[in-house]
């Protein structure tokens, strides 16, 4: 039993970042976005205000593709 759980405990410690759910956001954002995000908004947290407030600040010059991901999350209620 005791094995068992170490190696339970083993894939949770190894298995890759992008397995895990977001914070927030969705799919969409992250495929659409990722690109928008590193451009105008390097080194922010993608969780965090500052992030909302730069995409905010640059939503003339972010892609086409990431405005209508923004507006679609955001149409259905952020989810």
């Amino acid at each position: 039993m005791r094995s068992f759980i170490l190696a339970l405990s083993l894939i949770a410690i190894t298995a890759p970042a992008s397995a895990q759910a977001p914070k927030r956001g969705n799919e969409d954002l992250k495929t659409y976005c990722s690109g928008d995000a590193v451009t105008f908004c390097s080194g922010k947290d993608p969780d965090s205000p500052e992030m909302d407030a730069c995409f905010k600040t640059n939503m003339d010059k972010v892609s086409e593709n990431c405005r209508r991901a923004i507006t679609a999350y955001k149409g259905g209620g952020g989810k």
